[in-house]
């Protein structure tokens, strides 16, 4: 589970992830990077948030939210990589539900690598 401080709700902040940054693409996966930072000298640093899109298109209800919650444990360990007060949107494409949890963990872990642009060991 992602805490609190971490989790996107609103519509505003998907939206702001998904049109005003970057993205990367996958064979399971696609996600949106906006790392933008708002942040004015005085306030505390925000900390980086995270949503999740899963569409019928993924599968039935069962699979779309084992989907979602394997990726939501995914992301949480990855954290401490985004940059203060980003806004990251995981969308699932149709071989998420399907794919195991090593391809779902290296096809983020690849598309974080290309949108944060470090060099691979």
């Amino acid at each position: 589970m992602l805490p609190s401080e971490n989790r996107l709700r609103r519509r505003e902040d998907f939206t702001a992830a998904v049109r005003g940054g970057r993205r990367s693409g996958r064979r399971t996966l696609v996600v949106h990077l906006n790392d933008t930072n708002p942040h004015v000298a005085g306030e505390s640093i925000p900390v980086p948030r995270a949503g999740f899109v899963v569409s019928k298109a993924v599968g039935n209800s069962v699979v779309r939210h084992r989907t979602q919650r394997r990726l939501r444990h995914l992301l949480r360990t990855r954290l401490p990589r985004l940059p203060a007060g980003s806004l990251v949107v995981v969308r699932a494409l149709p071989g998420a539900g399907d794919a195991s949890s090593e391809r779902l963990a290296r096809d983020l872990d690849a598309a974080l690598t290309r949108l944060l642009g470090e060099v691979r060991p």
